[in-house]
């Protein structure tokens, strides 16, 4: 489990406690911090930055450039731009943020470059379908992919049907973004049972059922400290197999291959 961003630092009321959360998720060890220069413009680039200043050392950062951005020489430069906001001289692993009109070569001959001078240590992609991934693949040093950073919960089941078996089988881990998809899950009422029987919140049923997944990260958005310690909870909860079984029937597996969802 990590900490995603997308939201935050876009309001100065509700900096402090933006601030607070992204560190005490630091401190209780969710230490992957997600952002991206698309969000608040930057803003949330800056509100990272400032979390982790002096502590650079304990966090594994992402960030994502734009499709707007993924020219060889412009995926260099927002890179640049993103390090600037970050306070920092390198990214652990910078995506893709989704598939734009730009050839996935000049994307990969930046990552490369960007690797060889320090700026980032791996790269990879998000929002990517089985076509995209297959395109990637065949291009010279995309092997070289960590990740794809998709939308995946329970009521988001697309990718078991073709994609995240493929990313499995070849060792790509996934990134799940929008757990609880955006606060809806949480008023499910099989959700909401079950998160009863545990003296648990249906926040912490739904990212416990993610983590069931082998191969996958989640990355939930908490803007307030109490927040993160529910979030932070959930890897201690264990669903038992008659609960995985109700939330199969209630958010059932595709039967047949779906275009990759986005949010």
């Amino acid at each position: 489990m990590g900490l995603g961003t997308w939201y935050l630092g876009e309001s100065p009321a509700r900096r402090a406690s933006e601030l607070a959360a992204l560190r005490l998720g630091i401190d209780v060890g969710l230490t992957l911090i997600d952002t991206a220069e698309m969000y608040g413009n930057g803003a949330a680039e800056v509100l990272v930055g400032e979390a982790i200043a002096g502590r650079r050392d304990e966090v594994f950062l992402v960030s994502k450039v734009l499709p707007s951005h993924a020219s060889y020489t412009d995926t260099i430069e927002a890179c640049r731009q993103s390090l600037g906001r970050l306070g920092t001289e390198r990214l652990d692993l910078y995506l893709l943020h989704w598939r734009g009109p730009v050839p996935l070569e000049q994307t990969v001959r930046a990552f490369e470059e960007l690797v060889r001078l320090g700026m980032i240590r791996y790269w990879g992609v998000s929002n990517f379908g089985m076509r995209d991934m297959d395109e990637l693949l065949g291009v010279p040093g995309g092997q070289a992919v960590q990740t794809n950073q998709v939308l995946y919960n329970l009521t988001r089941r697309g990718i078991e049907y073709d994609l995240l078996p493929t990313l499995q089988e070849q060792g790509i881990p996934v990134m799940a973004y929008s757990p609880i998809e955006q606060g809806r899950l949480l008023r499910h009422p099989v959700i909401i049972a079950i998160a009863d029987q545990h003296g648990a919140t249906p926040a912490q049923v739904a990212l416990a059922w993610l983590m069931t997944r082998d191969g996958v990260n989640v990355i939930p958005r908490a803007g307030r400290k109490e927040h993160v310690l529910e979030n932070r909870a959930a890897v201690a909860l264990r669903l038992t197999d008659r609960e995985l079984l109700l939330l199969d029937e209630t958010f059932p597996p595709p039967g047949r291959p779906q275009p990759l969802e986005m949010l």
